[in-house]
């Protein structure tokens, strides 16, 4: 290894979270939670890659107390008593090793169809009714189904407390029903839901705010956002650092301790004229510690690289970039999707030099639990 891994393996604090390094593992859909219960194979799961080494485990998307919550069979709850015990059984087996754990806290909005379990008549709940620009699907939520969602943000977070979890992270990302509100395409609201960025920012703010009220000061609070979209991976919510920094200031003052910038790629420069990436403006504007991700370990996107490429396998790709960004302060903590999926031990062996022996991420993985 040409570079000192010295960043990537530095212990860090905010509040009462403490982490032995700055390697997350990145929230990923996996679909192995029958009835939305996270099982001994679960737990196993995240264990094996906390026994590894990995600073904080963010679980796979978990989804909040509401009807309309889950969009795919098989997702895990982050409510109901059964649900909840498997979750501690998660967090458990995570501490023991000597790991930090946040709950992806998710709810999928108008990606939902109906027929999906686990109440098939239930439609998607988005801020206008619509998956995408000019798209309908579902039904556009009351000020009451505002309400209503609100609330079970809180109370998944307040469980989450309770349960023994390190903080939060909110699923604002990816085109799901926070990103809906964020994002122009999607949000056609006229009452104080839409319109003006700070109209559409409400139902986040509103969410972190309640998130806050009930876990207290010292609980950290990590939003993740993302420009792009699954309905539109072109898409962007500000395009310019004054926009973002008008973006980023009511969510700071709401109370988010963390922000997760989500990018396809780490490397790529959020802004021209600058190198930094989403992750590194973010951390600049807001004054928060960022956690950036991105095809770290591999040479293709997420989208790409897992759902586009005739490839089986994707390539390994070097990490003194990464290395060289996290040495700059550009962002304090990076997210590893895939290439811990794929195999348990990567970072032991990026520790150790072993990169020979990582193994190469296959698309076969994502059709079992290891």
């Amino acid at each position: 290894m040409s570079m000192n891994l010295g960043p990537l393996f530095e212990p860090f604090e905010l509040h009462n979270l403490k982490l032995r390094n700055r390697v997350a593992m990145a929230p990923m859909t996996r679909n192995f939670s029958p009835n939305g219960v996270p099982g001994e194979d679960v737990v196993s799961y995240y264990q094996r890659r906390a026994e590894a080494g990995v600073g904080l485990i963010i679980t796979e998307g978990t989804t909040v107390n509401h009807p309309a919550a889950s969009g795919y069979p098989n997702v895990p709850a982050f409510h109901g008593s059964d649900a909840l015990e498997g979750w501690k059984n998660v967090v458990d087996a995570v501490h023991e090793a000597g790991g930090a754990i946040f709950p992806q806290l998710w709810h999928v909005g108008a990606v939902r169809k109906e027929g999906t379990p686990p109440d098939p008549s239930i439609p998607g709940y988005s801020p206008s009714g619509l998956f995408g620009p000019g798209k309908p699907n579902g039904k556009a939520m009351s000020k009451e189904d505002i309400e209503d969602v609100v609330t079970a943000f809180a109370d998944a977070a307040q469980d989450a407390k309770a349960l023994g979890f390190d903080g939060v992270e909110i699923h604002g990302a990816h085109g799901y029903l926070l990103d809906q509100f964020l994002w122009e395409g999607t949000n056609q609201r006229d009452d104080e839901y839409g319109g003006s960025m700070e109209n559409r920012l409400r139902f986040v703010v509103e969410i972190v705010e309640a998130v806050r009220h009930r876990v207290g000061p010292d609980f950290p609070i990590m939003l993740r956002f993302s420009q792009w979209k699954q309905q539109d991976y072109e898409a962007k919510l500000v395009t310019s650092p004054e926009q973002l920094e008008q973006f980023l200031k009511p969510l700071v003052e709401a109370g988010v301790d963390i922000f997760h910038a989500s990018t396809r790629r780490f490397w790529e420069p959020e802004f021209e004229g600058s190198d930094l990436n989403l992750a590194g403006w973010t951390q600049k504007l807001s004054g928060k510690p960022t956690m950036s991700v991105g095809s770290v370990g591999l040479t293709e996107d997420f989208i790409s690289g897992t759902f586009a490429s005739t490839q089986e396998a994707v390539e390994k790709a070097g990490i003194d970039e990464l290395v060289e960004r996290m040495n700059n302060h550009e962002f304090e903590l990076i997210a590893v999707g895939r290439a811990l999926l794929q195999d348990p031990e990567w970072l032991i062996k990026v520790k150790e030099g072993r990169l020979n022996e990582v193994e190469s991420f296959a698309k076969k993985s994502l059709a079992k639990l290891y």
